[in-house]
């Protein structure tokens, strides 16, 4: 089993990774929260039939009385009538400050659950156990939780970090194979950003991965989580290197909204918005390596990522939405640029042509 600490402090915690860590879910949590008697369990249908009984039984075994939930899949679950209702199912299970939260699923419920333990009674704990890659290796981390409105996506939302998480790279083999791909985009991520090796690793290995080689997933997952537990400690409310985790976000998450949340997998539309950011940054003259962007679209392209824009999507329809991105200050887009493999830079400084000439080069 592979530990990574995230060090805030204080409010520093654990995440564990390996195969076959759902069973040793309760006595985790009740190392890490030994005064907690009360848990509720928030996960999604499908995950529900797979790994909700599991993981209620080990919560149960360690002494935790657990209340399960199942809220609707997909991203329509992340709305403030679901949290309304979740606070509900926190006053039916008498939820006290010592209780605890714990999100089973992917980053939908990890966002949803973690914001419901943000603001009941003024926040109390909670445990992310992702169930997805993209959810293992990037929003089940950092303490990032909220929900979406029609305007926008993750508008209301709060910073409250887990108690620890759980990764079992074993509950990764029951994923569709697109939603495996999804969750490497997050991966392939990681490395444009700040490690050229780790890119260079999943390159080579993108086979084992599609394979669901636990030996391979369990690294990308440990090395993912070392470089975003590294960033967030430096940053962990995002008010500057933070904003490097956000590279091929700004276009992903407008188009997010404009087709709809759930029409595409988060995953996929960072894929097509990174390749987008490359192509601004060429533009720009910020890429020095200009070879990096054909190299983006092979990898992603290998893993069954789209490096295009939807069918019909005209670049002009992204505008409103990315004036609305959460790195606006001061009316200007702070966009996360690429430099070259392992290495980004977050700038204001981008030509209004640059955009516009980057967003036609991923029109289908």
């Amino acid at each position: 089993m592979g530990e990574v600490w995230v060090e805030l402090g204080e409010q520093r915690y654990p995440i564990h990774i390996g195969a076959g860590l759902l069973r040793e879910l309760g006595a985790l949590v009740r190392r890490r929260l030994p005064e907690t008697r009360r848990a509720l369990l928030v996960t999604d249908s499908h995950v529900a039939p797979l790994y909700a009984d599991a993981a209620r039984e080990s919560l149960i075994s360690a002494g935790i009385q657990t209340t399960r939930v199942v809220v609707g899949a997909g991203e329509s679950a992340k709305s403030l009538p679901q949290v309304y209702s979740l606070y509900n199912s926190c006053v039916k299970a008498e939820l006290e400050r010592s209780s605890v939260i714990v999100a089973l699923g992917g980053g939908v419920v990890g966002d949803l659950a973690g914001f419901v333990a943000a603001t009941w009674l003024r926040g109390i704990p909670f445990v992310q156990v992702p169930t997805t890659l993209l959810a293992q290796v990037d929003s089940s981390i950092g303490g990032k939780t909220g929900v979406d409105l029609p305007q926008g996506k993750n508008l209301v939302g709060a910073f409250h970090q887990p108690s620890l998480v759980v990764a079992d790279v074993a509950l990764l083999k029951s994923l569709p194979r697109r939603e495996l791909a999804a969750g490497m985009a997050e991966v392939v991520k990681y490395g444009v950003i700040r490690n050229e090796e780790f890119l260079k690793y999943v390159e080579v290995q993108v086979g084992n991965v599609l394979a669901t080689d636990p030996a391979v997933l369990e690294r990308v997952v440990e090395d993912s989580c070392r470089i975003k537990a590294d960033v967030v400690a430096s940053d962990p409310r995002e008010k500057g290197l933070r904003a490097i985790l956000n590279f091929g976000h700004t276009v992903g998450h407008a188009m997010e909204a404009a087709r709809g949340y759930g029409t595409w997998l988060h995953g996929e539309c960072v894929s097509v918005g990174m390749v987008a950011a490359a192509a601004i940054a060429r533009h720009s003259a910020i890429l020095q390596d200009e070879g990096l962007q054909v190299r983006l679209e092979r990898v992603l392209e290998r893993l069954g990522l789209p490096t295009r824009l939807p069918s019909g999507l005209d670049p002009q329809e992204l505008e409103p939405f990315l004036r609305r991105d959460k790195k606006v200050r001061d009316g200007l887009i702070h966009w996360v640029m690429p430099v070259k493999a392992g290495e980004v830079i977050v700038t204001p400084n981008v030509a209004p042509e640059a955009v516009r000439w980057g967003l036609e080069s991923v029109r289908r």
